[in-house]
C-alpha cells in the first residue's frame, strides 16, 4: 500500500498548480494516477489533509452534483468554500474577469468555475495566480469525464483498454470529454447521434489524434444501435442542455429513436453497465426500466463525482 502510495503522488507530482480546463490537461499517466488517488480516497485508504485552504466556486449555470460535491471535496480535506454567486457580486455587474481573477487569486486557492463559453474560464486561468477547474462549460465537462472512467475502472478493472463506451444523445459537453478523456485511457468512444447534432468537429479531431496514440477508436454514428452493438457501457445525457430550453421540442422530434432504452441495452454486450451524468429526463433519453435497471451505475458515478474532485483538488493544490 505504501508503494502505491508514492507511486501516485510521485506521478501527479507534475500536476501542482496547473490549470485543468479540459481532459487533455493531463496526461494519459497523470489521468491514471488521479483516478488511483480518487479510489483510494474512496476506499478510506488515505486521508489528505491540506489545512485550511479556499476553494472559490463561480457558478453562472445551474448545479446540484457539481456544486455540493465541490463542496464537500475541498471540506474533506480540511478547506472551505467560498460561493461567488455572480447575482450578489460585482460579478453580475460587469466586472471584468481580467480583474475579478487577480483579486481571488489573492483570497482563494483554487477556483472552479461553470459557465458558458470555454473563452471565459481560459480567460480566468490566463489572468488567475491560482489553479482554475473547468466544473462545466458549453465545450467540455472534463470532471464528469473523470467521474465516468472512475466507474468503468469499478465496474471493469484499471486497465480499462480495448473497452468500448457508447454515447447516445446530444453531441455536447459531456460528449467532447468522453471522447478526449476516453483517448487518452485507450477506450473506444462511439458516438451516436442525429444528423446536425454530432460533435464539436474540432474536438473530434484532437480526439481522433489522441487516439491514434493509445490504439483507441473515436466513431460518429447517426444510427444508436450500430453504435451500441457489442459495447461495455451505454451512456446518455439529456438532449437539452442548459440554455437550449427553447430548442426542446425541437430536439425531442429530432431524438425521436435515441432513447436509452431495454432493447437498446440488449443489443450491447450482456455485462454491459448504463451511465447518465444526470439529472434525468426519465421516458425521455432513458427509460425508467433502464435507469433503475440491474445493469445501471448511475448513482455510483454521481458519487464519484465526489471521490475525484477530491483527488484533483489534492493534487492541483499540491497536498501530496
Amino acid at each position: 500500500m505504501t508503494s502505491d502510495i508514492h507511486c501516485v503522488s510521485s506521478a501527479l507530482a507534475s500536476i501542482k498548480g496547473i490549470d485543468y480546463l479540459s481532459c487533455d490537461s493531463l496526461s494519459s499517466k497523470e489521468t491514471l494516477a488521479l483516478l488511483e488517488l480518487a479510489s483510494q480516497l474512496k476506499r478510506g485508504e488515505r486521508r489528505i489533509d491540506l489545512g485550511n485552504r479556499i476553494l472559490g466556486l463561480i457558478f453562472n449555470k445551474a448545479s446540484t452534483r457539481t456544486r455540493v460535491s465541490f463542496q464537500v471535496a475541498i471540506a474533506r480535506l480540511g478547506g472551505q468554500t467560498v460561493d461567488l454567486n455572480p447575482k450578489i457580486s460585482q460579478l453580475g455587474r460587469g466586472e471584468e474577469i481580467k480583474d475579478t481573477a487577480r483579486v481571488l487569486s489573492r483570497f482563494c486557492d483554487v477556483l472552479a468555475i461553470r459557465t458558458y463559453g470555454q473563452d471565459e474560464i481560459d480567460e480566468y486561468a490566463h489572468w488567475a495566480s491560482i489553479p482554475v477547474i473547468n466544473a462545466l462549460t458549453d465545450l467540455e465537462h472534463p470532471c464528469q469525464a473523470l467521474a465516468d472512467f472512475l466507474t468503468l475502472q469499478e465496474a471493469f478493472g484499471k486497465d480499462l483498454t480495448g473497452l468500448t463506451l457508447a454515447y447516445v444523445g446530444d453531441g455536447n459537453n459531456v460528449a467532447h470529454s468522453l471522447m478526449i478523456c476516453g483517448a487518452l485511457l485507450g477506450v473506444n468512444v462511439y458516438i451516436a447521434t442525429p444528423k446536425g447534432f454530432e460533435p464539436n468537429q474540432n474536438i473530434l479531431f484532437k480526439a481522433n489524434n489522441l487516439a491514434s496514440s493509445y490504439g483507441a477508436k473515436i466513431q460518429v454514428f447517426n444510427d444508436p444501435f450500430e453504435a451500441v452493438r457489442g459495447a461495455n457501457a451505454l451512456y446518455t445525457d439529456v438532449w437539452a442542455s442548459m440554455g437550449q430550453e427553447n430548442e426542446q421540442k425541437l430536439r425531442s422530434q429530432a431524438f425521436s429513436g435515441f432513447c436509452l432504452d431495454q432493447k437498446l441495452l440488449n443489443e450491447a454486450d450482456k455485462k454491459a453497465i448504463v451511465l447518465h451524468c444526470l439529472p434525468a429526463h426519465r421516458e425521455e433519453e432513458i427509460t425508467t426500466e433502464v435507469l433503475e435497471g440491474n445493469a445501471s451505475r448511475i448513482f455510483d458515478q454521481a458519487e464519484n463525482r465526489l471521490h475525484v474532485q477530491q483527488s484533483l483538488l489534492a493534487a492541483t493544490l499540491g497536498g501530496l
